[in-house]
C-alpha cells in the first residue's frame, strides 16, 4: 500500500492550475477574477438567504442586528 500524500493544493486549486497552465492576457485575468469573485459572491448570498429562512427572521428583526451594537469593550 502506497502511503498518502499530502498536497498543498486543494483540489479546485489543482483544476485551475491546469487550466490556466499559460499566460492569461490583463484582460482575460481581470475578467477571470470578476468571474470568480461573482462565483464566491453568489455562493455567499445562498448561504445567507438560507439562514434567513431558516431562522425565519423578517425585514424589522434583520435591521434590528443591523442597527445594534455587537461589539464588546475590552
Amino acid at each position: 500500500m502506497q502511503p498518502v500524500i499530502n498536497q498543498p493544493f486543494s483540489n479546485a486549486q489543482l483544476e485551475l492550475l491546469k487550466a490556466f497552465s499559460h499566460q492569461l492576457s490583463d484582460s482575460d485575468l481581470l475578467e477571470l477574477k470578476k468571474a470568480l469573485a461573482a462565483f464566491f459572491s453568489q455562493k455567499l448570498v445562498q448561504e445567507a438567504d438560507k439562514i434567513w429562512e431558516d431562522k425565519k427572521w423578517t425585514n424589522e428583526q434583520m435591521d434590528a442586528i443591523l442597527n445594534s451594537k455587537l461589539r464588546k469593550k475590552k
